[in-house]
This record gives C-alpha cells, structure tokens and sequence, in this order.
C-alpha cells in the first residue's frame, strides 16, 4: 500500500492503457482463458482507431471531430453509459408506489478459490440462495405470505480488486397474495438479518453439497492445505467449518423513493471491478489506484500494484461467456413481470406518468443519466455534431498479438 503522501492530481490514465502497455507480456507469461483474452483484446482497442468510427462536422462552426467505436464489452469502464441509460429507462416502466429495499447476500472468503474454478455453478447458486432466502421468508404466513420480486447483481470484487462474492438485492416491499391481494411490508423493516443469514448459509451449503456429490464441481489442485480440497474428507471439513460462521447479510436503510432508487440502480448496476477515474498512474513498474477501506471508517487509501498482480485481479472478474449479472425474480420475473406489475399497480391505484410510457432517443437518455449532450460541439459548445464519413473497422477480428 502506498503512503497518502503519494495522493496526486488525477493524471488521464485509463484501463486500456494498463493493457496497452502490459498486456502482451502478461499474455505471453500467464495462460488465460478465450474470454479473458477477449477482454484485453476489447478493453486495449476500445475507442482507438482499431475499431473504426465515424468523422463528424459541427452545423455551426463547422468543426471536424473523429469520433472512435466503442467495443461493447461489458467489461470495460468506458462502454457501460449507454447501455445503463438504456436499462434504467426500462426499469422506470416498472416502478411500483412501495418502499424498495436493500439486501446484500455476501460469501465467506473461504470460498474464494473453489469459487474461481466454478464460476457459473456457484454464481448460479449464489444467486438462487439469496433469492430462496427471501421467497421463503416472504411465503412464510406469520409475515407476508405471498409471492416477493428481487433485482439481483451480482458484484465478484472488493474495493481493492480482490475476490468478494456477493450480490445486491433490491426488493419493493410487500407481497402478491394469490395475484389478488398486495400485502405491504413495513415501511422500514423487511426481515431479520440473523433469520435471513441463517438461511441462506443453510440453503448455499445444501446446494453446494449437492454440485459436489454430483461430480460436478472443479476442484482446484492447490498445494496450499487451507485451499485443497482434493480429498473428500477435507470438502466435508471446508463444509462443516462453513456451517460454524455467521454468513454476512446485510440490509441497508430502504432508498427514500424510486428516484433514489434509480440513482444507486444508474451507479452500481453496470459497476465493474474498477473504474478509470480511480486508477492513478501507470508505468513499466507499477499501477496505482485508489480505493476506500470499509473496514477503517470509510478512508480514501492509496494502492500500488505490480501490473501483473493488478491485470491478474481484475481478470479474476471476467465473468463466464453468457452469464447473466443481473437476474429478476418471483413476481418481477421476465416471464410475468408485465402481467404482475399491472395487478399491483391496480391494487395500489397506482398510474404511471405518461413520461414513464416514452420511448427516449439515446441522446435524451444519455441527457438525464450525465447532465451532458453528447451531440454538442466540443469546440463551439453551440451546434450539433452530425456524421459525415465512416472510417472502416480493419481490426475488429484480428486476434490478440502475443508474437
């Protein structure tokens, strides 16, 4: 870690030139999958002329502006505005009169390694647990006995880029009693933490049994004995200590309506390991970023990394080709959110605005997300950029240069 006294003015250095500078070597050395090479590969050429663009010309100065593609992954920082726009008009249709709350189901750190070699199994059940966990306290006919909705996200790091499993639940309060009654939760309470804790350890444990006696699971081959699970009387030890920690959930105050809501959702719900604005510097020795230490009052601190120790955490968050990140479920679910949102907002006599029906161009949500117009004149701050000529894409499918 880095003294505070190395805290600096914010230097223009981003993700991509990390990969730009360090990329080829740490390719060369390390032996990566096929979508960790694609995020390097997307992520290094990422708004460069390798991906072709378009030329545009102000209608009022006349001004030439070259305007790079972006690469879409949604691993890179800098291609997540447009997208979240998108998402969050969407989740505005769905809005609901209720207080919405909070929940984070986290995984202890002993499950970091397995985790890692079985990405799309546990995700999965990581995800399915925290869900179970609230399905069940909500059925349960001493509290709300009927049908919950959850938005869940799923957030693999910590502050500090490290492995931190854990996923974000927003739940509206209260529930759908046989799709003809809407029973509220208290309006600043959900469930018990300790209840909740207890549950989903039992539920995550029984699943992860059961991956495991199905020969399904990965196990990593890791001479390090707190990590070897090679033998199955260790997987049994690594189970039963499990079962003797208080799991971590967390439930935060419930947001002060659905425009708060919406502003978290715009912050976090696209969030990648690490954003531009918090690396520092980068140079053939080191990367520096900052990062906020939860654990000391919330403190800004300064870290500096190897750039292969900082390439291989950020790697670790490639999530599986597919995977979902985000996840709705109970009466939120895609396959009858539509047909639920109209029955709630019918018992609570709710009616949505008619701005919430709109469809928006891109640039007016872009507008409402950033305060910025992305069509305006850089040079002029008056007129309107408009494309005049395309510049081809010649690398897009070129392979990542390891030679």
């Amino acid at each position: 870690m880095c003294d505070q006294k190395h805290r600096r003015d914010k230097i223009s250095v981003e993700l991509g030139d990390v990969f730009r500078l360090h990329g080829k070597s740490y390719c060369q050395n390390k032996t990566l999958t096929p979508q960790q090479y694609k995020v390097i590969n997307a992520i290094r050429n990422c708004r460069t002329s390798a991906l072709g663009g378009h030329i545009e010309q102000c209608d009022c100065c006349n001004n030439i502006h070259i305007s790079y593609n972006s690469c879409r992954n949604r691993h890179c920082p800098k291609c997540q505005s447009i997208k979240t726009a998108r998402w969050l008009d969407d989740r505005k249709k769905e809005l609901l009169p209720t207080p919405y709350f909070h929940v984070v189901f986290t995984l202890p750190h002993e499950l970091n390694t397995l985790v890692l070699y079985n990405k799309q199994q546990l995700y999965s059940l990581l995800f399915q647990s925290a869900w179970e966990t609230i399905k069940t306290l909500g059925q349960d006919p001493k509290r709300l006995n009927g049908l919950m909705g959850a938005l869940a996200v799923l957030h693999t790091w910590g502050q500090n880029i490290s492995c931190h499993n854990h996923v974000h639940c927003i739940v509206p309060g209260g529930a759908l009693v046989n799709s003809k009654q809407w029973k509220s939760s208290k309006s600043n309470y959900l469930f018990p933490v300790k209840v909740m804790s207890k549950i989903f350890r039992g539920i995550f444990i029984s699943g992860l049994r059961n991956i495991y006696e199905k020969g399904l699971l990965k196990i990593p081959n890791d001479p390090d004995a707190k990590t070897n699970f090679g033998v199955g009387k260790n997987f049994d030890a690594l189970l039963d200590k499990l079962m003797g920690k208080s799991w971590v959930v967390y439930a935060k105050e419930p947001f002060a309506g659905p425009e708060k809501l919406l502003d978290y959702l715009g912050k976090y719900v696209n969030k990648i390991a690490i954003s531009n604005n918090r690396i520092l510097s980068c140079d053939k020795d080191s990367v520096i970023f900052k990062w906020r230490d939860y654990s000391d009052n919330n403190k800004i601190k300064i870290m500096k990394l190897k750039p292969e120790e900082f390439m291989r955490r950020f790697l670790n968050h490639i999530v599986p080709p597919g995977f979902m990140r985000i996840r709705f479920f109970g009466f939120w679910a895609n396959a009858c959110k539509k047909k639920n949102i109209e029955v709630i907002r019918k018992l609570l006599s709710y009616k949505p605005n008619k701005k919430e029906k709109q469809k928006k161009d891109i640039q007016s949500l872009m507008f409402e997300l950033t305060g910025v117009d992305i069509t305006l004149c850089p040079k002029c701050k008056k007129g309107h950029l408009h494309a005049i000529q395309t510049i081809q894409n010649k690398f897009a499918k070129t392979k990542f240069d390891t030679s």
